[in-house]
Parts: C-alpha cells; sequence; structure tokens
C-alpha cells in the first residue's frame, strides 16, 4: 500500500482511495475496529482540505497519496505531553513495576542503564513497590561509583546515590527542594529540581535528538503536540520551535509557557497557556494564585492548572471563581473529580484534559493505594461529558504511555493493563474515546472533522482497525498540513 508521490508545493496532495468512518455502524458493532463508509477523495491545498469527493482525478504535478483500503480519520493531537523528558526516557533505563521487581532486578536494569559521555546513569519510572523507599544509601547499595539519577513516575522526584550527591555538591547547595536527614546531610532525594539539575548536569539538551522521537510519533498518526514542560523558560522554547523550523519536529507544536516568553513564529507552532504547576505540600496562598491568573488574562494567555488531587482541584476552582475564566483555560490531569464538582466545573466552562492511558499503566497501583471513595472518581470522562465540560485527553508521557491508542483503548474499557476495571461508569463510546485526540490545540474539546476548510491533519487506519495500545502497525499514513509525514515506503 505504498503512497506514489509526484512534485507539489508543499502543502499540496491528493489522498486517494480512503473511506469516511460509518459511525453508526461503528457503534453498532461495539469492537476495535471503526466501520468503513462512503469512498472519498481528498485534495489539500496549502495544508488545508479543499475538496473531497467520491474521486478526484490527479492534476498536473500533484503529489498522491494512494491508500486503498483504509479508513480516515483526524490525526491525533496529543494534548499533555512531555517532550524533553520523552526523548531523555528513550536515553535512560525504565524501572518501573512493568519492568523490574525487587532490589535485584532494580540493581540489574540500573547497572545495564545507558552511560552518558560524562559517566551518568539515567532511569525513570521507579515506583515504591519496586524496592521500597529510594534515596542515596539505597542506591549506593545497589549500584556504588559511578553517578546515578532515578526519577520517580510521578516527575515530582529524583534519586541521587552518593556519588551523584557529591558530584553536584548538594551540601554546599541551600534549596528546599534538596531533603534532608536530622542531621542536616542530603538523603538524594530532590523535589521540583528538574530545571536546577538541567542546569548543573553536563547534557546535551534532548531537544537535538528528537527528530526519532517525532517520527514514532507519527507512527502512531500524532499529528500535532502540547508540551507542558513545567516552567518553560524561553531558550528551552526557542528550542523546540527550532525543532519545528529545521524539521526534526514534524507534528505541529502548541507549547505552555508563561506570557513572557516571546514564541516563535511558524505555521506550526502556537502559544499554549500558561502551565500553572500545584503541589498540596507548597500550595501558594490563595490570593497569590489568583494574581497570577489575572495577570496571565490581562496578557491574553490563559492558564493550565495541574490538578493531580482533590485538594489542587478545589483550591483551583475557588481561585478561578474569584479571577474569572477566559476561552482556553483548562485543569491538567483532573486525577480525581468527584461528581459534586462536575457542575461547578461545567459553569466555568474549563476543559479538563484528562489521561486515561494512566488508568492502564497504573491500574494495578491505584487499586490498592488509592482512597477507595477516589477510585469511582479517578481521571473520569463520561460524567464530565455528560455534565457538559469540555474534555480531551494527553498520555503524559513519559509518565503515561506515549502510545495515544492505548489512552483511547483506555477511555472505552477502563481497563488496566492486567485486565481490572477501575470505574466502569466512566466508560465513554468509540467516536467520544476517540475525540478526545482529535480537538483543536487550542480548543482541545472542540473535534476537528474531515470536512472541507479543515486543516490537512489526517490518520489513515488499515481496515479502519484502531490499533491496540502499544501496536500501532495499522497507522498506514499519517499527514500533517498537507504533508506525509509517516507511510511513504
Amino acid at each position: 500500500m505504498a503512497p506514489a508521490p509526484t512534485t507539489a508545493a508543499e502543502g499540496d496532495l491528493l489522498v486517494c482511495g480512503a473511506r469516511m468512518t460509518d459511525w453508526e455502524a461503528t457503534a453498532a458493532a461495539g469492537d476495535n475496529r471503526l466501520q468503513p463508509g462512503v469512498r472519498v477523495d481528498l485534495r489539500l491545498r496549502v495544508g488545508r482540505i479543499v475538496a473531497l469527493e467520491p474521486t478526484l482525478h490527479p492534476e498536473p504535478g500533484e503529489k498522491v497519496l494512494a491508500v486503498p483500503g483504509t479508513v480516515v480519520v483526524p490525526g491525533l493531537h496529543d494534548h499533555h505531553l512531555h517532550l524533553r523528558s520523552l526523548v531523555a526516557a528513550g536515553r535512560s533505563a525504565a524501572v518501573g513495576p512493568a519492568e523490574v521487581g525487587g532490589r535485584r532486578e532494580l540493581a540489574a536494569a540500573l547497572h545495564r542503564a545507558p552511560v552518558d559521555r560524562y559517566g551518568w546513569r539515567r532511569a525513570v519510572g521507579y515506583h515504591e513497590s519496586v524496592a521500597g523507599a529510594l534515596d542515596r544509601w539505597l542506591l549506593d547499595a545497589l549500584i556504588p561509583g559511578a553517578p546515578v539519577r532515578v526519577q520517580h513516575r510521578s516527575g515530582i522526584w529524583w534519586a541521587l546515590n552518593s556519588a551523584a550527591v557529591e558530584t553536584l555538591d548538594l551540601d554546599a547547595v541551600d534549596a528546599p527542594g534538596i531533603e534532608r536527614d536530622e542531621r542536616g546531610a542530603p538523603t538524594g532525594r530532590l523535589f521540583r529540581m528538574d530545571g536546577w539539575l538541567a542546569s548543573r548536569l553536563p547534557e546535551d539538551d534532548p531537544v537535538n535528538a528528537i527528530a526519532a522521537m517525532s517520527r514514532r510519533l507519527a507512527a502512531r498518526g500524532v499529528v500535532g503536540v502540547t508540551d507542558a514542560t513545567p516552567e518553560a523558560t524561553a531558550p528551552g522554547v526557542a528550542a523546540l520551535v527550532g525543532a519545528v523550523t529545521d524539521g526534526a519536529l514534524c507534528q505541529r507544536l502548541h507549547v505552555m509557557c508563561a506570557p513572557d516568553i516571546e514564541v516563535g513564529t511558524h505555521p506550526l507552532v502556537t502559544r499554549g497557556p500558561h502551565k500553572v504547576l500545584l503541589d498540596d505540600d507548597r500550595l501558594p496562598a490563595l490570593e497569590d494564585l489568583v494574581e497570577l491568573v489575572r495577570a496571565s488574562h490581562a496578557q491574553g494567555v490563559p492558564v493550565a492548572v495541574h490538578c493531580v488531587t482533590l485538594v489542587q482541584l478545589v483550591f483551583t476552582l475557588a481561585a478561578l471563581e474569584a479571577a474569572g475564566t477566559v476561552p482556553g483555560d483548562r485543569i491538567e490531569h483532573g486525577s480525581v473529580v468527584p461528581g459534586d464538582l462536575v457542575g461547578p466545573l461545567s459553569a466555568t466552562g474549563l476543559t479538563v484534559v484528562t489521561n486515561p492511558g494512566l488508568v492502564h499503566d497504573r491500574g494495578e497501583t491505584y487499586l490498592e493505594e488509592v482512597d477507595e471513595r477516589d477510585l469511582p472518581s479517578l481521571y473520569p470522562c463520561a460524567s464530565l461529558v455528560a455534565g457538559g465540560v469540555a474534555v480531551a485527553a494527553g498520555t503524559d508521557a513519559p509518565f503515561g504511555p506515549i502510545d495515544p491508542w492505548t489512552a483511547v483503548w483506555t477511555a472505552r474499557t477502563r481497563r488496566t493493563r492486567r485486565g481490572h476495571v477501575v470505574g466502569a461508569h466512566e466508560a465513554v463510546p468509540l467516536r467520544t474515546a476517540l475525540g478526545l485526540f482529535a480537538g483543536h490545540a487550542a480548543e482541545p474539546g472542540r473535534a476537528r472533522r474531515i470536512a472541507v476548510g479543515e486543516v490537512g491533519d489526517l490518520c489513515l487506519l488499515a481496515d479502519g482497525i484502531l490499533p491496540a495500545p502499544g501496536q500501532p502497525d495499522t497507522v498506514v499514513a499519517t499527514v500533517v498540513a498537507g504533508s506525509v509525514v509517516h507511510g511513504t515506503g
């Protein structure tokens, strides 16, 4: 099913032989397949759909993508991920519960971890269920000598061994994120210090190696990403925009950053909301959050508030009630949303960008550790939709599964990796689940369509079969703004 390209202007393309989705037949079938409907050819000009007919004939010099036997859907936009962390995770040892169990396996994984040119080892995805509380002394027992750092799967903290502590001279650093024991010695645990670590570690910017990750995303039908890096810096944003400009990042980029950070001009780049990070143990004063929101709104920038606990959500709603909301304001994660908060969320006009893929990847841990009163409200979807709340989804990769199809599958089934069900009442139909990743970057809750006038961001699925979690092999081609970024041969 190889495309037959010719020559054409950038963003000009004729897609031949696809079929639209017959949603009524799909709903009736209830399986993991989009039922093929009418045959369509799509003509794209300067990245937009300008014609959609049963048959269109190639024009002189027009690039042609022949895709018989496929069903066309809007390409997926991942509304919340972390690009730098995602690339860096690919150069790290995975030490989560799905990969290792117990101290012996953890030690083996750390010894196998890639060593960078400065002698550091890096591991990601750790959870206490692997080998208990992690600090410098446990790491010293597992892997003495060379410096190593291990990131907790929450993304909130790192653990360093003694060699790393000494290399970074933590004894001489005065920062609230450095955990210390009763004698004042660093335990090796660093909380919310990613920016500080990046400034002290002699490693290349992961953005320099983003091309391979971009190709992986394209192979999954991803046409756009919203980078949710906390406390994004001007140089960091500029580097991401540069990756789009030079073609290393082939997806559209919607970048979260503070209003005072300049976002470079490019047709595939847009400014996202100002991300506001909250932690239960260091919540700001309510009036400070209100002032931050008002200041962001005054500069024409909405806010995206990180809410992974009920405390954070209630606090945020109180602040937004006082500050007021604007179109584009969002709740990130919405990890716990009880039914009595659905109405207030709907009244504010906020969009909730949730992460159903985490139910799949972490469901067993949630069933063991989350308060049973919160389990029914964990990463909800159906109740929000029924209550009139705009809902979209992101993978939260690398802290969640990189594959958005895992999140689509989980939004429908609410099944964990081992097949347990978490919150069955929050399952949604396939059309709704797919729509979680079909929203516009700036309006995640408003779905894109396959229609004249829409952007030419497409995903073509073999025989309409949705990829199974972690298996994107049915994605035949991916098109971003009329350019084929996956599936050319």
